[in-house]
């Protein structure tokens, strides 16, 4: 069985969105590439059918992807999100002990991660590090350039 995703609702529809892209636009571009280039002749020496037809390949996979993902998710709602610790879907601000910078991250699903927009997926060091914890609780996370070590300072959302 496969595991559950829990998305917002916007991430549902994204993901759905982009499906239908890949179901009704870019599968009858390669469909219609591979026509072109059979009709070229010889398939044996074609790289443009085989080009066409690898890309098909890779377009399937993707869609079959999507499609496990769409029909293994669980959309959240963020309106019953106990704002007194932190969870998924969880507005965080936190302070680095070390140089009082704030940041402010949303704690997501893998695949609405988006770092530009604050977003960090709940399997990185710092959302795993921060969930279940409390205003005022410290944290210390193991990343990849050392330790750091966070205040967790608000929680809302």
């Amino acid at each position: 069985m496969s595991n559950i995703s829990y998305l917002t609702p916007e991430g549902f529809e994204k993901l759905k969105a982009e499906l239908i892209q890949l179901k009704t636009v870019e599968r009858p571009a390669i469909s219609n590439a591979i026509a072109e280039a059979r009709d070229k002749g010889d398939l044996s020496e074609n790289a443009e059918y085989d080009a066409a037809k690898e890309a098909q390949g890779m377009l399937e996979m993707k869609i079959k992807k999507l499609q496990e993902l769409i029909s293994t998710s669980r959309i959240l709602d963020d309106t019953n999100i106990d704002k007194s610790k932190v969870q998924i879907l969880s507005k965080v601000k936190i302070k680095n002990i070390a140089t009082n910078a704030i940041q402010q991250y949303t704690l997501v699903s893998e695949s609405e991660a988006n770092f530009k927009e604050g977003k960090i997926s709940i399997n990185t060091p710092i959302a795993k590090g921060l969930l279940g914890k409390k205003v005022g609780d410290s944290i210390e996370v193991q990343v990849p350039s050392g330790k750091l070590s966070f205040e967790v300072i608000e929680i809302t959302r």
